[in-house]
Order: structure tokens, then C-alpha cells, then sequence
């Protein structure tokens, strides 16, 4: 039996693992994909404290040796549930095992939609991003689009209209989906163009992106717009189906906590974007799983001393 089993190697899923190991538990991490979660994307990371600026691979690649270093156990598999057991513990069942553990930590992040359209995979971290806040620096001065009609799209674009040359905002209806109170944001930024009802159609470009294909749903009309970028803010998904009935979802499937990290179940934490909060960064994903982390060993600690 494992003290802390961590479901998700991303940031946030990564320090938890460095922080349950320095407090002397054992850890299991469990990924079913690429560890390093969405940051890996990221051709330059700039924003996370106590390191020079690397791309999000480099960072990841840090934060996986020093979790491996420690003597944190890894496993490559899916995730399908958790079950209570008679005795507290909790059994975490994957497509090909199960593992037990005294406490687990969730931090299996979210994964963005995407505009399906062609040129899209080949441009994801160099050209195309998920992340104003994140990679909006990398393109003070030149072009860029925004995809979306939500509160996010449109403060992504004002975000961007104080650091791009031009913005345009592209959105599939007629009128933005947005709070009136967002979209008044908009007046006054005279470089943001809106491009309504207008889907991306294409990605174009060859070692670089160069425009953006957009098709308009009235007329079926194709435009191209030139830019160095573009982001995309269709939405969220949050993995974290397979928790369903064990924890608190939120309407958008999140899972309910506080900033104590801790769920409704008092064995299970969770940690970085896949909770309700307010801000999704690489910084707080990682400070959520030293906070997750040290909620878990503290549970942990204090059913022995019950036990005892």
C-alpha cells in the first residue's frame, strides 16, 4: 500500500510527488500520457519563478528528475476509478491494474478543445496557443487572432490588444456570447477587429503559421487573415470523469475545493486546473500540489495517531 497515489504528472501532479516524498511518504505517480501535462506545449515559459527561462519540455523534464530522484514510483496507465475501501484505504483501478493508497491526490488537469481544423496539431506551440496570459508576450508588436465569443475570448483579446499590432477576434455567431460588461472592454481598442459568423476553416502556413482561413457561415465565403499567431478560448474540459460520485463536480465538471485543496472526501485532494478556481496558471498548479500534497500527508499522519 502506497501512502500518497498522485493521478495526473503534470506541474501540479509533479510537486505534489516531490512534496509527499520530502515528508517521507511513498508516492506513486500515475500519467497515462506525456509527463509534463500541457506546459509542454509551450515553446518558452517565462512566468514560473526560481528558474531561467526554458521551454515548457525543459521544465518538465526538471521537475520529472527531481521527482525521480527522490524515489517517487511511476506508473503509464489510464485512470477508470476509485473505490473506498472497508478500512479507509482507497483503491485506484487503471485500464490494466489497481493500486492502494491512504490518501490520493487528483491532478489530472484539463485538456482545451480544439478547432479541428487542418494545420492545427502541426502549428500547437508554435503559432497556435491556449494561454493570452502565457504567450501573449511572444507577440508584442506583430498580428494575431483570437478564437471564441465567451468572456474568456474577449478579454483574451483586449489582453492582447495592449501588447499586438492588430487583434482579430473571430466568432462563429453573429454577437458575442460575452457578458455586456466584458464586451464594453472592447470600446476604446481600436486595433481588435471582430470577424463574426465566421468559423476557422484552415491553419496555414509551412515552417511558421501565416494566416488563418476563416469561412463564413452566411455566405460561405473563405478569408484569410495574416497572422503570427493564434489563440484559441472555445473552452475547457476538465478530466475528471472518472471521479464522478466520489468527489463534488461543478456544472462545468470540476472538482469543488477550496485553497485548501481538499474535496468532500477526506482521503482525496486534488490539485491544479481539474479544481474550481479562479486563476489556471503554471504557478498555481504547482502551489496547488504543495499545498495538496501537505493536506494529504497531514491526513495521513493524523489517522495513524487515531490508529495508534
Amino acid at each position: 500500500m502506497y501512502d500518497v497515489i498522485i493521478i495526473g504528472a503534470g506541474p501540479a501532479g509533479l510537486t505534489a510527488a516531490i512534496y509527499a516524498r520530502r515528508a517521507g511518504k511513498t508516492a506513486l505517480l500515475i500519467e497515462k500520457e506525456a509527463f509534463g501535462g500541457q506546459i509542454t506545449l509551450s515553446p518558452h515559459v517565462e512566468n514560473y519563478p526560481f528558474t531561467r527561462p526554458m521551454s515548457g519540455q525543459e521544465l518538465a523534464a526538471v521537475l520529472v528528475d527531481q521527482v525521480m530522484d527522490l524515489g517517487a514510483e511511476v506508473e503509464v496507465d489510464t485512470v477508470t476509478g476509485i473505490e473506498k475501501n472497508p478500512d479507509g484505504s482507497l483503491t485506484v483501478r487503471t485500464e490494466f491494474s489497481a493500486f492502494t493508497g491512504r490518501a490520493v491526490i487528483i491532478a489530472t488537469g484539463l485538456k482545451h478543445r480544439r478547432l479541428g481544423v487542418p494545420g492545427e496539431e502541426r502549428f500547437i506551440g508554435r503559432g497556435i496557443s491556449f494561454c493570452a496570459v502565457c504567450d501573449g508576450a511572444f507577440y508584442k508588436g506583430r498580428t494575431v487572432a483570437v478564437v471564441g465569443g465567451g468572456n474568456t475570448a474577449v478579454q483574451d483579446a483586449i489582453y492582447l490588444s495592449k501588447l499586438a499590432k492588430k487583434v482579430y477576434l473571430v466568432h462563429r455567431r453573429d454577437e458575442f456570447r460575452a457578458e455586456k460588461r466584458v464586451t464594453a472592454g472592447l470600446e476604446g481598442c481600436d486595433n481588435i477587429e471582430p470577424v463574426l459568423s465566421c468559423v476557422p476553416a484552415e491553419c496555414l502556413g509551412e515552417t511558421a503559421l501565416t494566416g488563418l482561413k476563416v469561412r463564413n457561415r452566411v455566405t460561405g465565403e473563405d478569408r484569410v487573415l495574416p497572422v503570427d499567431g493564434v489563440f484559441v478560448a472555445i473552452g475547457q474540459e476538465p478530466n475528471n470523469a472518472a471521479f464522478e460520485g466520489l468527489v463534488e463536480l461543478d456544472p462545468a465538471g470540476f472538482i469543488v475545493a477550496d485553497e485548501s485543496c481538499r474535496t468532500r472526501e477526506k482521503a482525496v485532494f486534488v490539485a491544479g486546473d481539474c479544481r474550481t478556481k479562479a486563476v489556471r496558471q503554471l504557478v498555481t498548479a504547482g502551489a496547488d500540489g504543495g499545498v495538496a500534497a501537505i493536506a494529504a500527508c497531514e491526513y495521513i499522519d493524523s489517522e495513524a495517531v487515531k490508529a495508534g
